[in-house]
């Protein structure tokens, strides 16, 4: 096994991992879009419609705290399996139901196998990485993500007006199970491997040790970056859809516009790749946040089509960008023995965010709130999170990762 897991190269180790965080994004992305659908069949009202992305975050603050825990226990590449099985039966199961109720509970499941693989594949990959690239393979890796909902979105304007949603979810679980095939034959990660048979602390050491004074203060930067993120974001971008239907375009034109959008992603990935190595891990976090902050106020205050689409391609370029850095940079703050246990601390910590994020849209909406004023609200929350890494956080570019 530890042959194994040296030999591995970066490329294959981020073609397994990135696919099936692919198939991950394709049903988050899938979900925006799902929702408008499931709008009008189920007529929902905004409150349903904000508690169905909400269910899924909850789902995700569980899976993250949970299986981040169960990395440190039981490995890396355990989990990682696991995690991808969950979210793949769920999802696949969730075109079979008829009623919101059913569909809440695989929502939770499916975000439990979300929530718990993402922090763990950034930690894996990081761990099975020379520090020199480390920073730009999880980045490349986060990058699968806008592929993930790029295809979502061709998904959804080709086959959700045609043949409906349920299609679409089924589409999006069956070649998720490919990914788990090959996940099979990946290599746990090789400081994990170096633990041995070591006796390993006990879960509630783990937790103590995020909190203990010496990594007290990058814990609190994770949490207050990562809710941040994840708020702003699971707000804006699971409601794109439904927010340009809002702003007056058809279900068509809505899904055509967030596709432009999407395509945005790529280019924020792929700079944020690059200059992370070169500039350094606080760089990206705080230009790509303050960037993203911008363009969510333009959104929000957006009238015409030309300033909508170029605020939206602005607003998913510099968000991703952030996301993809966010992931490097997590994993880098703990040593070998709970780096799983706050990686997924801090996840589960934004997730709450995700939470609560979709819900506001949802009552705000209802209660008549102009979207300007929701969007400042995002604006404000991202501010504060580039605030608080350029003050506190801790760089991490080049670092050898304690053991």
């Amino acid at each position: 096994m530890e042959g194994k897991t040296k030999t591995i190269s970066n490329r294959r180790l981020l073609g397994v991992a990135g696919l099936g965080w692919m198939f991950d994004a394709m049903d988050v992305g899938m979900l925006s879009f799902i929702v408008v659908a499931l709008q009008a069949e189920w007529d929902l009202t905004s409150q349903q419609v904000g508690w169905i992305g909400s269910i899924n975050s909850i789902g995700m603050v569980f899976g993250a705290f949970l299986f981040g825990i169960m990395a440190d226990r039981v490995g890396r590449k355990k989990v990682f399996i696991i995690t991808l099985l969950l979210f793949s039966i769920g999802s696949g199961l969730s075109a079979l139901v008829t009623s919101l109720a059913l569909f809440l509970v695989l929502r939770f499941l499916i975000g439990m196998g979300l929530g718990g693989e993402l922090p763990v594949a950034s930690t894996l990959v990081s761990e099975s990485v020379p520090a020199k690239n480390r920073g730009k393979v999880v980045v490349l890796l986060e990058s699968f993500w806008a592929l993930g909902w790029l295809i979502a979105a061709l998904i959804s304007y080709f086959v959700i007006p045609g043949y409906g949603w349920r299609i679409a979810l089924i589409l999006s679980a069956l070649p998720a199970f490919y990914a788990l095939y090959l996940r099979l034959h990946l290599p746990d990660s090789p400081k994990y491997v170096e633990l041995g048979n070591k006796a390993k602390p006990t879960i509630m050491q783990n937790i103590k040790s995020v909190w203990a004074i010496k990594h007290r203060q990058q814990t609190l930067v994770l949490w207050i970056l990562w809710f941040c993120v994840v708020f702003s974001y699971y707000g804006m971008f699971l409601w794109l859809p439904s927010v340009m239907v809002m702003k007056g375009f058809s279900l068509i034109k809505s899904f055509e516009y967030v596709l432009i959008m999407t395509l945005a992603q790529l280019p924020g990935y792929f700079t944020a790749a690059w200059f992370i190595e070169r500039m350094g891990r606080k760089f990206v976090l705080v230009t790509y946040l303050v960037g993203t902050a911008v363009s969510a106020y333009f959104f929000g205050a957006a009238e015409g089509l030309p300033m909508l689409i170029t605020s939206g391609m602005f607003l998913s370029f510099f968000n991703l960008g952030a996301w993809g850095a966010l992931y490097a940079y997590t994993p880098e703050q703990y040593p070998t023995t709970i780096r799983g246990t706050g990686a997924g601390m801090a996840a589960a910590a934004g997730r709450v965010g995700g939470v609560l994020g979709p819900l506001l849209i949802g009552y705000l909406v209802a209660g008549g709130t102009p979207l300007s004023m929701i969007f400042t609200i995002f604006t404000i929350a991202i501010l504060i999170g580039a605030i608080v890494v350029l003050f506190w956080g801790k760089e991490t570019k080049n670092t050898v990762l304690q053991d």
